[in-house]
């Protein structure tokens, strides 16, 4: 199989148009059609269902995009070990939970971006479960992730520990009072979505206070659940060194829970069986070299 016939494949795959995928690789219909029929041809089966609304992968085609994805991948890689001459330099993309890129991460980066400037740094935030499948896929290098992580195929070190409070409008002073004043189903639960381990946590919380069946709303930024939580919408599960200052400013209240709910790890994950590159080792050097913080 030719490498750029399953890039082909994988792009109209997560596309689901022929001419969605030609715009993304920038390229002519014709040319990915070609391939298509090439590939389908070289399998012995159909890889798509064509109809009015696009294309979707048949059973044949599922099987094969994880393949797909795992030779794109090494093959960046291989391009990136060849290049390595052992000085840090050229890109380097890393993954990170919200709530982590937007208290913990600015003075790293910083730091890193002053002492390797001929690295080009990427971050993308997305949800631990994206994080994890966007290292194995080796679409990222590395990634910020909530423990635990237990997979053969990946190493990890503890970037920094967490205290995760539940955060609720202002006038809510105790847990107690939250108890009184919502339902017996309990208050509405504000989450970001699946694959976000504050999310399962939440979900932990709410069923151990006896609140299984609360309503959930899903939103997709950190700032806009604070905002929806001080305007009364519902709860949240955060870390506190993201809502302190917004306790300060008196906008939300935040409480304490058992440890059992209330501690985690960040963890900084990588591939065990990947090429480290010069920048992903200095990344990680930095990352060690440091104290590991403790929201309190």
């Amino acid at each position: 199989m030719e490498l750029s016939d399953l890039q082909t494949f994988a792009a109209v795959a997560r596309s689901g148009g022929i001419t969605r995928a030609a715009e993304a690789l920038n390229t002519v219909q014709s040319n990915v059609t070609q391939r298509i029929k090439a590939l389908e041809a070289e399998v012995g089966t159909a890889l798509f269902e064509r109809h009015s609304r696009g294309m979707t992968l048949t059973n044949a085609g599922l099987r094969l995009l994880p393949y797909a994805d795992r030779m794109a991948a090494l093959s960046r890689e291989a391009l990136l070990a060849a290049r390595d001459d052992g000085e840090p330099k050229g890109p380097l993309t890393i993954g990170s939970m919200e709530t982590t890129a937007a208290v913990r991460l600015p003075t790293l980066l910083a730091d890193f971006h002053r002492r390797f400037p001929a690295v080009a740094l990427g971050l993308r935030t997305a949800p631990t479960g994206e994080l994890v499948a966007a290292v194995l896929d080796g679409t990222l290098e590395g990634a910020f992730v909530a423990g635990p992580i237990e997979h053969p195929e990946l190493s990890g070190i503890i970037a920094f520990e967490e205290e995760l409070v539940l955060v609720t409008a202002r006038r809510f002073e105790s847990l107690s009072a939250l108890r009184a004043a919502t339902a017996a189903s309990g208050p509405t639960a504000l989450v970001f979505r699946a694959g976000c381990t504050y999310r399962q946590r939440l979900e932990q919380v709410f069923n151990d206070f006896g609140w299984p069946a609360a309503a959930r709303i899903e939103l997709g930024t950190l700032d806009g659940m604070i905002g929806c939580v001080a305007a009364g919408m519902g709860v949240a599960l955060l870390p506190r060194a993201v809502v302190t200052r917004n306790e300060m400013i008196g906008s939300v209240s935040l409480h304490t829970l058992d440890p059992s709910h209330g501690r985690v790890e960040t963890l900084f994950i990588h591939r065990r069986a990947a090429h480290r590159s010069s920048g992903l080792s200095a990344f990680m050097a930095g990352l060690a070299g440091r104290d590991h913080d403790i929201a309190a």
